[in-house]
């Protein structure tokens, strides 16, 4: 026989597809929210944004940490170390009142930053 067999690669492969389609979804990092759902292109970016989330309650968080609104722009400048070209996604509850959001998104972009973005799931049909 002169050919390879390749079965045993593709099988390999397959197992390998499966443990990735189920780690997947484990391994985002963040606080949980509902995130509104609609039908827009997403964000490509080479480096990791930092994110802004904002619960139910109100709560503030950046990245993990929960944060008062008031220490929310000198924690973000020291980890950005000034940085004002910084990606910054701002994730709020879809129940969370529009205009708490845009407090936050306004404080951010009043500090200078200016790539400050939403983030939404797509709706589950599309």
């Amino acid at each position: 026989m002169s050919e390879i067999n390749v079965t045993p690669f593709v099988d390999v492969m397959l197992v390998l597809l499966i443990v990735f389609m189920v780690t997947a979804p484990l391994l985002t990092v963040g606080i949980p929210v509902d995130l509104p759902k609609v039908k827009a292109s997403a964000l490509t970016d080479q480096k990791d944004p930092l994110e802004i989330t904002v619960k139910i309650g109100g709560e503030v968080y950046l990245g993990e940490s929960r944060v008062e609104v008031e220490n929310l722009i000198p924690r973000l400048n020291a980890i950005t170390k000034l940085n004002k070209e910084a990606r910054i996604y701002v994730r709020g509850d879809r129940v969370v009142a529009y205009g708490r959001i845009m407090e936050i998104m306004s404080l951010v972009n009043s500090a200078g930053y200016i790539k400050v973005a939403l983030v939404t799931e797509n709706p589950k049909g599309n």
